[in-house]
């Protein structure tokens, strides 16, 4: 089990800072998703996505609790499902995407919590405003991949897992509409990343 504990200390993150003798990973494009949901108005739970992240990752195998981290989604790759909707969200009630481009996490602690479970501490930053956020990681596999007996690309080592977090929007000065959207969003980050090197 002890890979896959030193896999979880990779945390929510998809762009780790340089260790050394660290591997470094990099996320599938193909595989990789920002989810964000929220209640609306009492009624349903609506989510929209993120369609582009960039991200590498490097930890030490032998220090877990070690592990720095930062990610960065952009924002103009917002995606509701609702042309309109996606608009306002990019404007400047909200995202403000022409002078807040990214959305980024920066670690501050990683901390094991169970054998394929770490807890990431950080700053998240969403138009320009910076605030503490927690991902709570949940490791499903280190190793090789099995698609790598089809594809090329898949072969080498690799290693999946998905980040959730939970926070308040209005936080980051984005309290339009509440509550008719709550204030409370989940994050959910899944993702498959390469290890640099590995073999396709």
């Amino acid at each position: 089990m002890k890979s896959l504990l030193t896999a979880a200390g990779l945390a929510g993150a998809l762009v780790l800072a340089p260790a050394a003798h660290a591997e470094t990973w990099t996320a599938d494009p193909s595989h990789t998703e920002v989810l964000v949901s929220w209640d609306h108005a009492g009624f349903s739970r609506q989510s929209l996505k993120f369609h582009a992240f960039e991200g590498a990752l490097t930890f030490e195998p032998d220090n877990v609790e070690g592990a720095s981290a930062n990610f960065a989604i952009i924002a103009d790759s917002v995606d509701s499902g609702v042309e309109m909707f996606d608009g306002h969200l990019k404007g400047e009630t909200f995202l403000d995407v022409a002078n807040h481009p990214q959305i980024t996490f920066v670690s501050t602690g990683v901390v094991q919590t169970g054998d394929m479970t770490v807890e990431v501490t950080g700053e998240m930053t969403i138009k320009g405003v910076t605030n503490p956020a927690t991902f709570e990681v949940t490791v499903h596999s280190l190793g090789e991949h099995p698609v790598g007996a089809f594809f090329d690309f898949y072969q080498g080592e690799w290693l999946g897992f998905t980040a959730t977090a939970t926070i308040n929007r209005s936080d980051w000065g984005l309290a339009a509409m509440i509550p008719v959207g709550s204030d409370e969003l989940e994050i959910v980050i899944n993702t498959e990343m390469k290890a640099s090197g590995s073999e396709g």
